[in-house]
């Protein structure tokens, strides 16, 4: 007796000339995967339960102000250009990348300041003007980091580590390396200032990594920084996102927006397609799914049996810490607080105790670090003329802890605490300026994007949960099924999410040869 997606399957086949892929979820790894599959030659679907595409990289908007949700730099800007490439388009025609100078700024307690920019000598000056010992340090420091880069994202990041021998054979370059060792611990011994420390060391936090566990391999991140700069996108990273879906479009590919998937469907043990939450189905020949790899075992794959990624192996996991974000729009502002640029991170009065805090004890503390995000200084359009349009960010626990904040009760007072911190340390008088605003709890990234324990990154990238130690992009547990973006190989962060896409494609089978 033929079942539903007996029928389906039957009608798929003859109907189709071309092999389907369905995405599940248009984030940035999904869109990058879809554009992929696309210039393969598959006939792609994507699926988000979102209004539009990007995920975490989309935007929204309130009274004239847009919001920049996710991720506000781009690095590493020719996996980018990579992948338009490889679709026959030109990236830099298509997306206006401005370099920022300086990248950032962070400010501690005691009134002290360090700019981080591109150029090196300037960079040395810094570090010589806050610790003159720790100039030769420093320049040690940088070298890690290229030898870093060149095998961990070069090398590592950009192929596929789903088998057991691939992790095996490069165990004497991670000792070599000393990938045992933290990114805090390997700042440490190299700079003795721990102004210094912090500002070599805090990069992980950017992909959900606490410093004092995620393994030294991390401190790649400087180099990315030295030798690609950092860059913002003009209308945001949802601008990527938007010329993305375009380019899917122009391939014959189909975005269906505002469609939540309920099951990945299975015959004779191999991924045939997606069962939606209206119930209906959609066959296809592979699934890829963009949505976290916890979700995607625990949830979208809930009725079949599962050898390796099981409930109780996820909970085991060290997932990334949440994240609590506010929106604001300020009127009138455009010309107050001059020394505030485009990124500034405002440090609390500790790190180690408070990123312990955060990852370990799951603990909302009385005290935070603040990554402030202010995109009217390079991007106008992102504010009414005149305007500003900021976010700040928090590092907090996510929902998994024993104790975990019940933020519906807390978020009120944690803004006020926000508040009185950014008038007394950064933007004088804002408050009554306010305008325009939204809040992001970790409850939000819990059902907006379905993310295990609201978490902001997916899975820690520790040692012993990256490489092949991560959901693999080609799925341990189900034939025909992909996994593309933060949650798998190589992990979480815009160059991470769009190489998972290239990975992908070298492990997909020729649609020519899939059918069926």
């Amino acid at each position: 007796m033929m079942t539903k997606l007996d029928t389906a399957l039957a009608a798929h086949s003859d109907k189709l000339t071309s092999a389907h892929a369905v995405v599940i979820g248009a984030g940035l790894g999904g869109l990058a995967s879809a554009m992929r599959l696309g210039a393969l030659g598959y006939r792609v679907t994507v699926i988000d339960k979102l209004d539009v595409p990007g995920g975490r990289g989309s935007c929204i908007w309130k009274d004239g102000h847009r919001f920049d949700l996710g991720p506000t730099i781009v690095t590493v800007p020719q996996v980018f250009k990579e992948l338009w490439a490889v679709c026959g388009k030109d990236f830099h025609e298509e997306v206006d990348l401005r370099p920022l100078d300086p990248f950032y700024e962070i400010r501690w307690p005691d009134g002290s300041k360090f700019t981080a920019r591109q150029d090196t000598n300037a960079m040395r000056e810094e570090v010589r003007r806050l610790s003159p010992g720790d100039v030769a340090g420093y320049d040690k420091f940088l070298r890690d980091s290229e030898e870093r880069y060149w095998f961990g994202f070069e090398d590592l990041g950009r192929r596929s580590m789903h088998k057991l021998g691939d992790l095996i054979r490069v165990l004497p370059r991670f000792a070599m390396l000393r990938a045992d060792r933290s990114v805090y611990a390997h700042a440490a011994k190299r700079v003795k200032d721990e102004r210094l420390r912090m500002a070599l060391s805090f990069h992980p936090l950017f992909i959900g990594g606490d410093p004092f566990n995620v393994t030294s391999m991390y401190i790649l991140v400087s180099h990315l920084e030295k030798e690609f700069g950092v860059h913002y996108a003009m209308g945001g990273v949802a601008a990527i996102a938007e010329n993305m879906a375009k380019i899917i479009g122009e391939q014959g590919g189909t975005l269906r927006m505002e469609t939540e998937v309920d099951e990945i469907l299975v015959k004779n043990g191999r991924a045939r397609g997606v069962k939606l939450a209206s119930g209906d189905m959609l066959t296809a020949d592979i699934v890829v799914s963009n949505a976290d790899s916890g979700h995607t075992y625990d949830r979208l794959l809930r009725n079949q049996p599962r050898k390796r990624w099981t409930p109780t192996k996820l909970k085991s996991r060290r997932w990334s810490m949440g994240l609590y974000v506010w929106y604001f729009g300020t009127k009138g502002t455009r010309d107050m607080w001059k020394d505030v640029g485009h990124h500034t991170i405002l440090n609390g009065p500790r790190y180690k105790g408070l990123v312990r805090d955060i990852f370990m004890k799951g603990k909302v503390s009385d005290d935070f670090s603040l990554y402030v995000h202010r995109p009217t200084v390079t991007d106008p359009s992102a504010a009414p003329e005149g305007d500003d349009t900021f976010y700040v960010l928090s590092p907090v626990p996510h929902l998994g802890h024993s104790n975990s904040a019940d933020w519906k009760d807390i978020e009120r007072q944690y803004r006020v605490r926000l508040t009185k911190a950014l008038e007394e340390q950064l933007l004088p008088g804002f408050s009554s300026r306010v305008t325009a605003s939204e809040v992001f709890t970790p409850e939000t990234f819990k059902s907006r994007y379905l993310s295990p324990y609201g978490s902001g990154f997916s899975i820690e990238p520790r040692i012993f949960q990256s490489a092949w130690f991560r959901p693999h992009n080609v799925s341990e547990e189900l034939k025909g099924l992909f996994l593309t973006g933060a949650g798998t190989h190589p992990g979480a962060g815009l160059p991470g999410v769009i190489s998972s896409a290239e990975v992908l494609s070298q492990l997909v089978p020729d649609p020519a040869l899939v059918r069926g």
